[in-house]
């Protein structure tokens, strides 16, 4: 049962924290704002889709990229004017111990922690959904796959090969597919591109060589133009790393499972990106035990320093979790220790600092 202590700082901390979340978002939005003008300007943006389709789909979003940060300011905020009111002191002479004085923050951080792994998996896909849709229709230019020699299993023991892809015309030159059975290459095929025909629906293969391997030898087929349908899409060469954004937890887990069979390049961004739904929310708990440890002790230098140094410590928390991140992409670093390290590293961090303040 939630005391008049617990509910006094849930308050404040939940007050704080939103406020402060509010001001930030309307100054990010007049700033994108000014930023993406000429675009919707040149685009012929209609303002109710800038407003609906974009901005407020842009909200959450944003919301849930600074809430870290903003847990973190507000606990410093209200905790330090606390402080300084002698307020703290006087509830822990009363009886009440360091660790009970916690707890409301623990629960604030809870129902932080439950909105952003709410927001994260199932309200932010859909608007981020909606938000890249017109980012694409209005801001950005055409996506450019600029991979070069791209490997895709499109189906168990079926693998193809593109020079390059053209996501203007949906063209990929000097295409070759390779089928196996236990292991043994049956057949291959070679052709100076494959092109996708919207007519029909499938691909054109032209100017291409079949190779045929069996028990009696080798045959060769050649030809100037096959049609045939395979199992991938225009679509699958157009996706931007991103895209993940739009999805819900189950959506993130299919497309991964789907994007290994196919052997994607992009595998350690997409399992990343699953990770962070989880990670994130936790680092809630982190921040809000760091700001209580760091401000519940009144100092000279006020509520100025202890922001401060709030501030400062939890840059260093984002920065490191950016370097962990490129260290997965680039370095092979499994991509849930890339996540999770940070969180357990500034874990131990809080429970040091957690630990001093109660003395």
């Amino acid at each position: 049962m939630l005391t008049r202590l617990d509910r006094y700082i849930i308050k404040k901390f939940l007050g704080t924290f939103f406020y402060a979340i509010g001001l930030i978002i309307l100054i990010v939005i007049v700033f994108d704002l000014s930023e993406k003008v000429d675009n919707f300007i040149e685009s012929n943006a209609p303002w109710d889709e800038i407003i609906f389709s974009y901005y407020l789909n842009f909200i959450p979003y944003f919301v849930n990229m600074f809430s870290s940060l903003f847990t973190f300011i507000a606990v410093i905020f209200f905790t330090s004017k606390m402080a300084g009111h002698s307020e703290i002191i006087a509830i822990l002479s009363s009886g009440v111990t360091y660790a009970r004085f916690a707890r409301p923050y623990l629960i604030s951080a809870l129902i932080l922690a439950i909105l952003s792994f709410v927001l994260l998996n199932w309200i932010i896909p859909p608007a981020n959904q909606k938000r890249l849709e017109f980012e694409e229709k209005y801001v950005d230019s055409r996506y450019v796959n600029k991979n070069r020699n791209i490997h895709r299993q499109i189906a168990p023991g079926k693998i193809i090969y593109f020079s390059s892809y053209n996501t203007r015309h949906d063209i990929g030159h000097k295409f070759s597919m390779e089928r196996y059975e236990n292991g043994d290459l049956k057949e291959k095929l070679m052709s100076d591109y494959i092109k996708w025909d919207t007519a029909d629906n499938k691909w054109k293969i032209v100017n291409y060589r079949i190779r045929k391997i069996d028990s009696m030898g080798e045959t060769i087929v050649r030809g100037t133009s096959l049609d045939t349908a395979l199992n991938m899409k225009p679509e699958d060469f157009r996706q931007r790393t991103k895209i993940v954004q739009a999805m819900n937890i189950h959506e993130l887990n299919d497309f991964i499972a789907k994007q290994k069979m196919r052997g994607s390049g992009d595998i350690v961004a997409y399992e990343i990106e699953r990770h962070k739904r989880f990670a994130f929310p936790f680092s809630t708990f982190i921040l809000a035990i760091i700001g209580m440890a760091l401000s519940s002790r009144k100092t000279r230098g006020g509520i100025g320093l202890n922001i401060g140094l709030g501030i400062a410590l939890t840059f260093t928390y984002i920065m490191f979790q950016q370097v962990t991140t490129v260290f997965a992409v680039n370095a092979s670093l499994n991509p849930a220790l890339a996540v999770w390290v940070p969180n357990i590293v500034y874990a131990l961090i809080a429970l040091l600092l957690f630990k001093r303040a109660a003395k």
